[in-house]
């Protein structure tokens, strides 16, 4: 048996915004401190720590690994039992394994009270064996929907930091679609599908139940660096009906603003929300389908009354109007700014052969759908991603 040897993790992480060091080890986070001092829901501190688009990347010569970690289980009260996180194993840019963490710790989610219970737990161990002997370019993408404390790395052979790309950095903000839930893997969000696609390192902020415009999220997107930049608004500021039309504008406003704080020519791409048809004319907010738990699903329904759209409540469709009045204004200043309707990633004539299981997120070959889009649409000749 192959004698295995410790390697720092620090120096190969890549994805997070920010590392914390604890007494369990080292946490990958998508929010900084400053930020996470600020967030008063938990939703979205559980969500931030989910490493969506991280990943450790170094070369080595090694052809057996050991990632010790401690993963968080989600378990909702009446809800199916999830499975687990998945790890994805990337070696000279191609997928060749994946694999999960047992164990851990536990949150319990009641969706009907909005408590949250946890209960820590035990190390868990995720090996990846067999690999190509010589030097190679590994990735470890980490799960994509569940915490992760990083506790110890080990290889049979030396493991060092991967050498400069040259690629660009796409730093990219959502809502759970683009945090990748529903996704199976990790390279299977629809982001990470469409950076491999455009041959960029990303940078993911796709909070689930996140996206909704908060100051301390533009100024995370100010101050992290990068060649490209998109957000993706709309059905988060819907399904908590957190605002009614006249302070959408000027909170997007502010927002776009705040980001050009820190990236004043940079591509920048405003992204309307993806066809959803709970909320295309019917407002929030959303809460758990208390039948389909009954039946052992998950599901959502829309709560809002569509006759208040008149009083300024929010549906997709607003939002759209919205938004596209937003870039329109702005873009006269603003050569680098563009409007991508998301219709055009998921809409209207994808429902049949592609449904939300869920009635709001995308399944794994939806993910892929999408990402294959947006790469052509945001990458592609002349798009506004397209290397200048």
């Amino acid at each position: 048996m192959p004698t295995l040897t410790e390697t720092p993790l620090e120096d190969l992480v890549r994805g997070a915004v920010e590392l914390e060091r604890t007494e369990r080890g080292l946490v990958p986070h998508r929010l900084p401190a400053r930020a996470r001092a600020q967030n008063t829901d938990p939703q979205l501190a559980m969500a931030e720590s989910q490493p969506a688009g991280v990943r450790l990347a170094f070369r080595t010569a090694a052809t057996v690994l050991e990632l010790d970690t401690i993963p968080t289980k989600r378990v909702y009260v009446g809800a199916p039992p999830r499975p687990d996180g998945v790890y994805d194993l990337v070696v000279d840019g191609e997928p060749v394994a994946r694999g999960s963490a047992a164990g851990g710790d536990v949150l319990t989610i009641d969706m009907t009270t909005g408590a949250f219970g946890h209960e820590a737990g035990a190390p868990a161990t995720v090996r990846f064996d067999g690999l190509a002997a010589g030097t190679k370019d590994v990735e470890v993408w980490l799960p994509h929907d569940e915490t992760t404390v990083l506790v110890a790395l080990r290889a049979d052979a030396p493991v060092a930091p991967p050498d400069h790309t040259g690629r660009r950095t796409w730093l990219h903000h959502g809502s759970s679609i683009s945090h990748g839930s529903n996704a199976a893997t990790p390279t299977g969000t629809w982001p990470v599908v469409a950076a491999r696609l455009g041959g960029v390192e990303l940078v993911n902020l796709g909070f689930g139940g996140g996206a909704l415009l908060d100051p301390f999220t533009a100024r995370a997107l100010r101050d992290t660096p990068a060649d490209l930049v998109s957000v993706k608004i709309g059905i988060n500021v819907v399904n908590t009906d957190l605002m009614r039309r006249r302070a959408l504008g000027p909170a997007v406003h502010g927002f776009l603003d705040t980001i050009r704080e820190g990236h004043p020519e940079v591509p920048l791409l405003v992204v309307t929300p993806l066809r959803c048809p709970l909320h295309e004319d019917t407002p929030g907010p959303l809460a758990p389908d208390l039948a389909a738990l009954a039946e052992g699903r998950m599901g959502f329904v829309a709560t809002g009354d569509p006759a208040d759209v008149a009083a300024g409540r929010l549906t997709l469709r607003v939002v759209r109007e919205e938004l596209a009045g937003v870039v329109a204004e702005r873009t006269a200043s603003d050569p680098y700014l563009h409007l991508l309707e998301g219709p055009e990633l998921y809409g209207e004539p994808d429902e049949a052969e592609h449904p939300l299981p869920d009635g709001l997120h995308p399944d794994a070959a939806t993910h892929l759908l999408v990402g294959e889009r947006f790469a052509g649409r945001a990458f592609g000749p002349g798009a506004p991603f397209a290397p200048r």
